[in-house]
């Protein structure tokens, strides 16, 4: 995990670009330490949040780690998930994506998470962890926030990715610019935001917290009882192991 400051503006960016940022235990943990370290910078004023390298702001989860999952790993995962969360949900600052590749399964949920997503015309965004045999949880809540319930069924049932436009037509991209310019136009927007009166930004957020609290209280609720009884039932580790063998084949 990268941190750096730019003024008043903090920024955190995945690091993990080998394979496209996705997500590992650890790299979770990172996450939640370096936005505890921007909480508590008095200095630090908005957050931008972005992944290494030219192709992804992250591909979701590492298959590698949760091919091997059994039913109890299964649901302590989901608690790693909900620290992760509820941290971004709980900073008193705003925070921004600067999205600036494919943003896939819970990198596509931690950008939605943030306040406003930036992204370039070659950006992908979606939920497609029922292709790898992982059932969606927490996606379906956010999802349905942002977007809707029939664009969150559509999303989640098929597995699809969103190409740039689609993405900004229905609100998942706050703003569409040229490749090269998503870093500038995420500073410039954390820059305005972070000149706000930093209470009425607090209490703000808060606000939209207490909206969505109950949603996402259920949301790891049902995490819990439906991935236990997906990885207990084996199909998560024959579909990981299938897209797996597939995707290296095509690489060979």
């Amino acid at each position: 995990m990268l941190r750096e400051k730019r003024g008043n503006v903090g920024i955190v960016t995945l690091n993990r670009p080998q394979v496209l940022n996705a997500w590992n235990s650890a790299m979770r943990v990172a996450l939640v330490e370096a936005l505890d370290a921007m909480e508590d910078d008095a200095a630090v004023r908005a957050i931008i949040l972005t992944g290494a390298g030219e192709r992804a702001f992250g591909a979701g989860q590492d298959l590698n780690e949760t091919k091997t999952f059994d039913a109890n790993r299964a649901e302590a995962w989901v608690g790693e998930w909900e620290r992760l969360y509820d941290r971004i949900r709980s900073l008193s600052k705003p925070i921004i994506a600067a999205v600036n590749g494919v943003a896939a399964g819970s990198a596509f949920q931690v950008a939605l998470l943030c306040d406003l997503r930036i992204g370039h015309p070659g950006v992908k965004m979606g939920q497609p962890e029922i292709n790898s045999g992982i059932a969606s949880t927490t996606g379906p809540w956010i999802m349905r926030e942002i977007i809707g319930l029939a664009h969150t069924i559509d999303l989640t049932l098929t597995g699809r990715m969103m190409d740039a436009e689609e993405c900004y037509r229905i609100g998942v991209l706050s703003r569409l610019v040229p490749q090269d310019k998503v870093m500038e136009e995420a500073l410039a927007l954390a820059g305005h935001l972070a000149e706000k009166p930093p209470t009425a930004m607090r209490l703000d957020r808060q606000r939209f917290r207490e909206m969505t609290e109950a949603g996402f209280r259920d949301a790891l609720s049902a995490g819990v009882r439906i991935q236990r009884e997906a990885y207990a039932s084996g199909e998560p580790a024959r579909m990981m192991e299938q897209f797996l063998a597939s995707r290296a084949a095509r690489r060979g």
